[in-house]
């Protein structure tokens, strides 16, 4: 499975029931939800992270991969930008990539 993919059945699931999904149940709670929840995966991988535990970490940075394209989605922002943004960023510094911003 792709990123693609993985976005393209984010998008699926948020159409469905909330009763049968949980991509759709928590969009169901807006996106302030699904931000709050990806805060989360996001500390708890970074937990891991220092824990030095790679098997840990491998499960939540999925997590973390997971609800960051909930939390776009549930914004409006598509998958295929952030990897543009990504190409755009490519071969730059990150020095003078965060420069360039201001």
């Amino acid at each position: 499975m792709t990123l693609d993919d993985l976005f393209e059945t984010v998008k699926h699931r948020a159409a469905s029931n909330p009763e049968e999904s949980w991509t759709a149940k928590l969009m169901a709670k807006g996106p302030e939800k699904c931000a709050e929840k990806f805060g989360e995966e996001a500390v708890e991988a970074i937990i891991e992270a220092v824990k030095n535990d790679p098997a840990a970490l491998t499960s939540e940075a999925a997590d973390v991969i997971f609800h960051l394209m909930v939390m776009l989605h549930a914004r409006g922002v598509e998958w295929g930008d952030v990897v543009n943004e990504l190409a755009r960023r490519q071969g730059q510094s990150g020095i003078a990539e965060k420069a360039s911003r201001g």
